[in-house]
């Protein structure tokens, strides 16, 4: 390995100068990650090399607030494209060890090998901020991967309850698909809150997409009803199967007492609009 030195270099211009042989040792430290570093590139728009400039600088040089920007802007990137955390360490611990490995070569061309309270000041600086763009990285990719999951889920939520208008007073929930007793829940909040923030007055509820309900979800649905009465909003069931019914009938519960029943949607919507 070559290592360009002159006594008129400070550390920054060291590496600088040496920057193709330290991407050299640097990724035969990596193993796992150097085969990986185009499909990175491709997937994420993120040059892993530019990078690992960029962080020796800032820490080298002791840019602090640069490091910890610089860790939040790449754990945010991480995380929206998903990419390997693991990838991610084995590179900043390559990144470590190629660092020092540069750091002993500048102390021995510089003749200043017996300087040994400079190297453990310079030791212990180093690692702490590398730690610190680590600690920050994970903080900044949990936080996001977090938000993302948060704002993926809220339209997940949205799509599996979607009331929808007829006109200023009346709306209509169809309800697809299988129904356990979280998404009950999901269903329980979000109709009680669009009831207050939108003002219904009649919602028609459609379960004729609902061929299952478990004798808890049964509950919990008599429940919204008594949620949707107390917020002063009249109820109306329409399309339920017969499997809910005769499940019904078994438990001696009936949504009956609680809300109009209609056999079709279409039915509600000609009586109530018409």
């Amino acid at each position: 390995m070559d290592i360009v030195y002159s006594s008129e270099m400070d550390m920054r211009t060291f590496f600088k100068q040496n920057k193709d042989s330290f991407e050299e040792r640097l990724l035969r430290e990596a193993v796992n990650v150097r085969n990986k570093i185009e499909d990175i590139r491709v997937i994420g728009n993120i040059n892993l090399l530019d990078n690992a400039h960029l962080l020796v600088m800032y820490v080298i040089e002791g840019r602090e607030q640069e490091l910890v920007d610089f860790a939040v802007q790449e754990g945010k990137a991480w995380a929206r494209f998903s990419l390997t955390l693991a990838f991610k360490l084995e590179w900043v611990q390559a990144i470590r060890r190629t660092l020092w490995t540069y750091l002993h070569h500048y102390d021995i061309k510089s003749s200043q090998p017996e300087q040994m309270e400079r190297f453990y000041s310079l030791e212990k600086a180093i690692n702490q901020r590398v730690d610190q763009f680590l600690n920050t990285f994970f903080l900044s990719y949990s936080k996001y991967k977090d938000e993302l999951l948060d704002a993926q889920r809220e339209i997940v939520e949205n799509l599996s309850v979607p009331i929808i208008p007829l006109n200023s007073t009346i709306c209509v929930l169809p309800l697809i698909g299988e129904i356990d007793e979280a998404r009950a829940l999901i269903i329980e909040e979000k109709i009680l809150m669009e009831i207050s923030k939108f003002g219904i007055q009649t919602l028609m509820i459609d379960l004729s997409g609902v061929a299952k309900m478990e004798p808890e979800v049964i509950d919990r649905f008599m429940k919204i009803i008594d949620g949707i009465e107390l917020m002063g909003c009249e109820a109306i069931l329409t399309g339920l199967h017969p499997i809910i019914v005769r499940k019904m009938i078994n438990l001696g519960v009936s949504f009956g007492d609680k809300a109009v029943m209609k056999g079709t949607l279409q039915q509600a919507v000609k009586d109530y609009l018409t």
